[in-house]
């Protein structure tokens, strides 16, 4: 499982010109889950997001989670995150999970993320969406369940 974290001061996403989804400060999230993911790959990845600490405390220190501070997040699906691009122009897509086995983990992600007392905003899977954020810092973040980062 990918999951790329931006700080965002706002984020929101559009579906056919429609604005269906808007935060303010905290994380703008795009997963994907890969064909080989199990519930430890999203155990990892959700740990991650409720505990990363990537905001600022007093001293101008990324010392803070998105718990302490209280953000927002909007979470994305998104499979091109395992397109593979190493053999000619155009990207492979097979390592990424099939629609029901990434919908599934995604639904999950928000609904427990939900449940442990964070504020979930979401775009639309299978969708295709225009997705705007201004990034704060800018602070962008990699996690890969494989620990590949």
């Amino acid at each position: 499982m990918r999951a790329i974290i931006q700080k965002v001061t706002r984020a929101s996403v559009k579906v056919e010109n429609e604005l269906i989804s808007e935060i303010g400060n905290g994380y703008m999230i795009l997963l994907a889950v890969k064909q080989t993911d199990t519930d430890d790959d999203f155990l990892y990845i959700k740990k991650k997001i409720s505990n990363l600490r990537i905001f600022e405390d007093e001293d101008g220190k990324l010392n803070l989670s998105i718990k302490d501070t209280g953000g927002e997040i909007l979470l994305v699906s998104q499979f091109t995150l395992y397109g593979d691009a190493r053999k000619g122009n155009r990207p492979s897509f097979t390592m990424s999970a099939g629609l029901e086995k990434a919908n599934n983990y995604y639904e999950r992600l928000r609904d427990e993320l939900i449940s442990e007392g964070f504020t979930v905003k979401t775009g639309k899977f299978q969708a295709h969406m225009e997705v705007s954020l201004i990034n704060d810092g800018p602070v962008t973040i990699i996690l890969d369940s494989e620990r590949i980062f």
